[in-house]
């Protein structure tokens, strides 16, 4: 399985959250897997917001980043270049995506690209995830509708 992480499979990845035993499931036997540069800045902002909420502890906070910052050269990272970013603004356009979700569904779609293989996105944004489904990427984990979704 090739898998693209964003930033929200990343963090459940290192933090115990509602859901993590089955993100690192699938990371963990995922054949490959990518990510976009800009998630190395997300995931220690989300760590910092956890422990600033009291969600996990210092200890916690910091080991989930060091663990982090050990395995991040594992990851086939997409790099922020201007290509990335135009397809980023039309993606945003067409799929009504916030900036940085958008830039994860242009890695996304250029990591399959790369590969030149089937890939599965792991996100736990909703939004992220209904507009892989609508450009053609199966995204993972299948989450429940929101109420106006629904509709």
């Amino acid at each position: 399985m090739i898998l693209y992480a964003d930033s929200s499979a990343l963090v459940k990845y290192y933090l115990d959250e509602p859901d993590s035993p089955v993100c690192r499931a699938l990371i963990d036997r995922a054949e490959a897997i990518g990510t976009s540069e800009i998630a190395r800045a997300e995931v220690s902002a989300a760590v910092a917001k956890a422990l600033r909420l009291g969600l996990v502890l210092r200890t916690q906070a910091e080991e989930a980043l060091k663990c982090f910052r050990v395995e991040w050269p594992d990851y086939a990272r997409v790099p922020v270049t201007e290509q990335l970013v135009a397809r980023a603004d039309q993606l945003a356009w067409e799929q009504a995506l916030r900036g940085y979700d958008a830039v994860h569904l242009a890695a996304a779609l250029m990591w399959r690209e790369t590969v030149a293989a089937a890939t599965l996105i792991l996100t736990y944004d909703r939004e992220l995830a209904r507009a892989a489904r609508a450009v053609g990427i199966m995204a993972l984990p299948e989450l429940p509708l929101s109420a106006h979704e629904a509709t």
